[in-house]
């Protein structure tokens, strides 16, 4: 049984202004999964997110993370160290005149000493795959590639076991957007984090993501193996949501082929399969 991180119960979120957001919300989160949370505009899915770290606060029930509830008084400084999030737009989150000093914020306004904040930043730096060379230039001054790598740095340097990136791919092209994706995965597989993104990219959640968990109207509607999640198209049109077109093309010829292909690749075999059978 896989180890929770993160687990949320009975979580209802309501904006100052009475906006209602979340209802009834349970979910547990574990150890190096790989989840996207996938939704309409509008759905909760940000919302839901920003509940996870402590930006947002239950207004009912409660998220609590690694054994610290989000709505205790002074647990800010300990959830960053636990939770991650990594701003749709990175010129959202980059705020200091250097690659380096970006990446050192986190580390320097937990406390600690300089010693173990350069250590940080050398090691955070060389996972996100950020040079050296870069450590005295303007972040505004790089790619946008660049910029999303420093601020994925900027978090890393804080060790947290979840991180959460919004979007990861808006605005990138293809080569980016896989260059991006494969970052993340790496962290995932080989660093051991637990990585939750916010997507309307289906392809790239059929791609990448283990775990699925589909949001409609502040409600949880699927949570569960990315392939089960899809092979339910008649729920994920309630948040407007359709499963890739391969395997939308892969039901639509339901059967003999399955209804939870997620790749190309995986059409082809199945299709070879197929063939053979008849």
């Amino acid at each position: 049984m896989m180890a929770a991180l993160i687990e949320i119960s009975r979580l209802d979120y309501v904006y100052l202004d009475g906006t209602p957001a979340l209802f009834d919300v349970n979910v547990t989160i574990g150890e190096q999964e790989f989840i996207a949370f996938i939704g309409q505009n509008g759905s909760g899915k940000t919302t839901f997110s920003k509940c996870l770290n402590g930006l947002l606060r239950p207004t009912n029930g409660s998220v609590t993370v690694d054994g610290i509830d989000t709505r205790s008084k002074g647990v800010i400084k300990q959830l960053v160290t636990k939770v991650g999030y990594v701003f749709q737009n990175p010129d959202h989150q980059l705020f200091n005149d250097s690659v380096e000093r970006e990446i050192a914020y986190g580390p320097r306004n937990i406390g600690l000493p300089e010693s173990e904040v350069k250590a940080r930043v050398q090691e955070a730096a060389a996972v996100a795959g950020v040079g050296p060379d870069h450590f005295a230039t303007h972040p505004f001054f790089l790619t946008k590639g660049l910029r999303q790598r420093v601020a994925i740095a900027s978090i890393l340097a804080l060790k947290p076991r979840t991180i959460i990136v919004d979007e990861p791919t808006t605005g990138q092209d293809m080569p980016q957007s896989i260059e991006v994706m494969n970052f993340l995965q790496r962290l995932w597989k080989e660093e051991g984090h637990t990585i939750i993104i916010i997507t309307h990219e289906m392809s790239i959640v059929a791609r990448y993501a283990q775990r699925v968990i589909a949001l409609g109207q502040g409600r949880v509607l699927l949570d569960g193996p990315t392939r089960e999640v899809f092979s339910r198209p008649d729920i994920l049109k309630q948040t407007f949501v359709e499963p890739p077109q391969i395997t939308r093309l892969g039901q639509a010829l339901n059967p003999p082929l399955p209804r939870d292909v997620l790749t190309v690749e995986e059409m082809q075999i199945a299709f070879k399969g197929a063939l053979k059978q008849h």
